[in-house]
C-alpha cells in the first residue's frame, strides 16, 4: 500500500493525545509512563495508518459560546419531546432515514457534524459516505415531507455552525458567499 509521507508537525496531535490516554488509563503521569507512552503512541500512529485530520488552524470562542448553549438547549429540548413520544404515541411513531449532502468535504467538519446531530436525542447518524459528505440520519416523528426539510436544514445548520467555529477560512468564505452573509 502506497500511503503519503505525514509529517511530525501533523501528526503530533494525535501523538500528544494518545499519550495523554495511555497515562490517565494508568493513572501514572510520572517520566517513565510519559516515555513509555510516547514509544506506544508513535508505534500505533506509525503501525495502524489512519489519514490525518486537516486542522483549519482557526477556531472562534465567540461563536463556539452561544453555539454550546443552543446545543444544550437543543438537548433539552429533544430530551422531552423522545419522552412525550415514547409515552404518549409509543409506537405509533414513524421514523425515517433522511440523506443530507454536507457543503464541507472536510473529515473533521463531517465527524463534528455527525457527532453533533447524534447527541441530540431522537436523531442519529447510521451512515456516513465520505466520498460526497453526505450523512444518512435517522430522525424520530417524521411524518412529512415538512419534518424531511426541517431535520435536513438543522443538520446543515449544525455544519454552518462548526464551520463558523472552526471551519478552513475557504469554507467559511464559501459559507458566506453561499448564505450571503
Amino acid at each position: 500500500m502506497n500511503r503519503r509521507r505525514i509529517s511530525i508537525r501533523q501528526e503530533l496531535p494525535l501523538l500528544v493525545w494518545l499519550v495523554f490516554v495511555w497515562c490517565a488509563l494508568w493513572q501514572d503521569f510520572s517520566p517513565g509512563n510519559l516515555l513509555f507512552g510516547a514509544l506506544i503512541a508513535v508505534v500505533v500512529a506509525r503501525l495502524f495508518y489512519l489519514p490525518p485530520v486537516e486542522l483549519g488552524g482557526r477556531f472562534s470562542i465567540v461563536r463556539a459560546v452561544p453555539f454550546a448553549i443552543v446545543f444544550l438547549g437543543k438537548v433539552v429540548a429533544a430530551s422531552c419531546q423522545v419522552l412525550y413520544l415514547a409515552v404518549a404515541r409509543g409506537p405509533k411513531v414513524t421514523n425515517a432515514v433522511v440523506a443530507v449532502q454536507l457543503r464541507s468535504h472536510s473529515d473533521l467538519m463531517v465527524t463534528a457534524t455527525g457527532h453533533v446531530i447524534s447527541l441530540i436525542p431522537g436523531s442519529l447518524v447510521v451512515e456516513v459516505d465520505r466520498s460526497t459528505s453526505t450523512l444518512y440520519i435517522h430522525g424520530l416523528n417524521v411524518r412529512s415531507g415538512e419534518d424531511i426539510v426541517s431535520l435536513r436544514k438543522e443538520v446543515r445548520d449544525a455544519e454552518a455552525a462548526l464551520i463558523r467555529i472552526m471551519g478552513t477560512r475557504e469554507e467559511l468564505a464559501a459559507l458566506k458567499q453561499e448564505v450571503g452573509a
